[in-house]
Parts: C-alpha cells; sequence; structure tokens
C-alpha cells in the first residue's frame, strides 16, 4: 500500500505542479482564453494546485509534519470536485471532459485517506522516540 501511495502521490504532484504553475505563468489573455472564468479566480486555483502538489511530497519525504500531506490531498480532492462539477457547465454539457478531474479527484481522495488511515507516515519526532516535551535537553 505504501508504494501505491508513493507512486500516486508522485503522478498527482506532477500533474498539479504543471497545472497550477500554467495557471501561475500564461497571461490571462491566455487564460481568459482557454478557461471563461475570472482571472484572480484561476489564479488562485493555481496557487492552490502548486501548493498542494507541494504538500503532496515534501512533508511526506522529509517526514516533518508529514500530516500534512494528508490536508493537502483533501484540498486537491475538492478543487478536483469543483471542476468535476464546473467542466460540462463551461463545455456546453460536454460529460466526457469531466473525466479528467473525476479520476484526479478519486486518486487525491486515495491518497488521503491512505495517508490518513492506511499507511500513515510518522515525523521523524515521532521515529527518534523523543517527545516534544524533551526537546535538545
Amino acid at each position: 500500500m505504501t508504494y501505491a501511495l508513493w507512486i500516486a502521490q508522485a503522478l498527482l504532484a506532477l500533474v498539479f505542479l504543471f497545472s497550477g504553475s500554467m495557471k501561475l505563468v500564461l497571461p490571462a489573455d491566455v487564460l481568459a482564453e482557454q478557461l471563461p472564468l475570472p482571472g484572480l479566480f484561476v489564479r488562485f486555483i493555481g496557487v492552490a494546485e502548486t501548493l498542494g502538489a507541494i504538500g503532496l511530497i515534501l512533508p511526506a519525504l522529509l517526514r516533518i509534519r508529514p500530516g500534512l500531506t494528508p490536508l493537502a490531498a483533501a484540498g486537491l480532492t475538492i478543487i478536483m470536485t469543483g471542476a468535476t462539477l464546473l467542466t460540462p457547465v463551461l463545455t456546453d454539457g460536454q460529460w466526457v471532459l469531466a473525466l479528467l478531474p473525476l479520476v484526479l479527484g478519486i486518486l487525491a481522495a486515495f491518497v488521503a485517506y491512505g495517508r490518513s488511515r492506511l499507511a500513515p507516515i510518522r515525523s521523524q519526532r515521532a521515529r527518534s522516540g523523543r517527545s516534544a516535551f524533551q526537546g535538545a535537553a
């Protein structure tokens, strides 16, 4: 299960890092042609996707606050739920185009559940046996 979760995290991180960075880098007029949404909202989604991609990998990899990984995955699940529901509205009822955000949302939900319940990653502090009260003493 751990390997499946790491593979899912890596794939999701790549997809969301690319997607989010494109929403941040592209000029507003190019984004307006692709997505008929307000420019600031698209930029906000780009920031959320980029931070979510980072949150999927870094806390778990560094074992510093690994509880942030399922939270990042849950946030991306929410974004993909919105994208799944909004895609047919923006594309004149073409439900087939909603399959990609649906699959990404299901994969993000799998990571959120898996990292919170099935195979959570313990922090370095918990691994070393030190408690928060012991500190550097």
